[in-house]
């Protein structure tokens, strides 16, 4: 009967740990992803709910997705390692709302900015709204500049040994809206992958082109300009881009 019952304890030990091991593969982190509500990205924040949740099961994150910014506040961000601003624009969110994603980033946590995101600049903002002015220093120091016509071209990777990049050929094509700013980021930030001016036709050149950056002031902060609309969850190179930098932001 001892026997039995040491056995009993030892199969039942065996699962918990089983369990409990199962359960902590299962999510590594938890990660927010608040979309735009523009009618300009309706199809991409459809298509992008199936893809972000997949992506999640896929590689043992979690994954809430909401149009709501109402759930970017001080308290429901402790939820959270990963916050990614997916086409949502810095100034359609609030003051108070500004407020708790600057004090998400400067605690250390994750931001994946993906193209609208980028929209720094006071060219959209209402009469007497205050500008965020850490968001544009956030960005590194540029200003959004209105971008060429829709186009396929190429996206050329620089820096090959940073996390989210590391698993990118040395360049891949992409048809995206091929965002423009007023100068290069690059004083300020660390470079990973650059637009290829010579494959479209731009609205108005750059020159150093800076098309996916990190801030490296913030632990885990990067900025993802392509990324307009469905057709670049069919990207492999696009897929294995936003999977390793989530993953990156997420990391301990």
């Amino acid at each position: 009967m001892l026997v039995n019952k040491l056995r009993y304890l030892v199969v039942t030990s065996i699962t918990l740990l089983l369990v409990n091991s199962a359960f902590a593969q299962q999510y590594k982190f938890r990660a927010l992803v608040v979309i735009s509500r523009s009618d300009d990205h309706i199809k991409m924040m459809t298509a992008a709910k199936p893809f972000f949740e997949k992506l999640g099961r896929d590689n043992h994150f979690e994954v809430d997705y909401t149009d709501d910014s109402s759930k970017i506040n001080d308290e429901n961000l402790k939820k959270y390692e990963v916050f990614v601003m997916l086409q949502l624009a810095p100034f359609d969110i609030s003051y108070r709302q500004q407020a708790a994603l600057q004090k998400f980033a400067e605690q250390g946590k994750g931001w994946v900015g993906i193209h609208g995101a980028g929209l720094t600049g006071r060219e959209f903002l209402a009469k007497d709204t205050k500008y965020w002015q850490w968001f544009e220093d956030f960005m590194g120091g540029v200003i959004y500049s209105p971008h060429p016509a829709y186009q396929k071209g190429t996206v050329v990777v620089e820096d090959r040994k940073h996390p989210a990049t590391k698993n990118l050929p040395a360049q891949f094509e992409i048809s995206d809206e091929w965002y423009e700013f007023n100068k290069s980021p690059r004083p300020n930030v660390r470079v990973l992958a650059t637009a290829d001016e010579s494959s479209y036709k731009q609205n108005k050149p750059m020159g150093d082109h800076p098309i996916i950056w990190t801030n490296e002031k913030y632990r885990r902060m990067i900025y993802i300009g392509v990324g307009h609309d469905p057709s670049v969850f069919a990207n492999p190179s696009y897929i294995k881009l936003l999977r390793d930098a989530i993953l990156w932001a997420g990391s301990k």
